[in-house]
C-alpha cells in the first residue's frame, strides 16, 4: 500500500536514525494511513478511500461530498 493520503497529500518524509555511536543510517517517516470506504450519495456508490488519521478527522468534519470535491480538485481520481 502507497503511503500517501489522497486527501492532504501527506506523503513519506526521510531523515537518518542516530544510534548510540552517532552512526546515521537512512529511514522513512511513514505518514499514518488507512483505507476507509464510504458511501458517496450523489453517485450512488461506495469508494474506497487512502487516508492519514488527519485526513479523515477532516473528512468527518466537513462531510464526504465535500472532501470528495478536494480530492478532484487535486486532481486525483476517485
Amino acid at each position: 500500500m502507497s503511503a500517501h493520503c489522497q486527501l492532504t497529500g501527506a506523503e513519506p518524509g526521510f531523515g537518518k536514525t542516530i544510534s548510540h555511536s552517532h552512526r546515521r543510517t537512512s529511514r522513512r517517516f511513514d505518514p499514518n494511513v488507512q483505507r476507509k470506504r464510504y458511501w458517496l450519495a450523489s453517485e450512488g456508490r461506495h469508494i474506497r478511500l487512502t487516508l492519514s488519521t488527519k485526513a479523515i478527522k477532516t473528512v468527518d468534519s466537513i462531510g464526504i461530498e465535500a472532501a470528495v470535491a478536494r480530492i478532484r480538485a487535486r486532481g486525483v481520481k476517485v
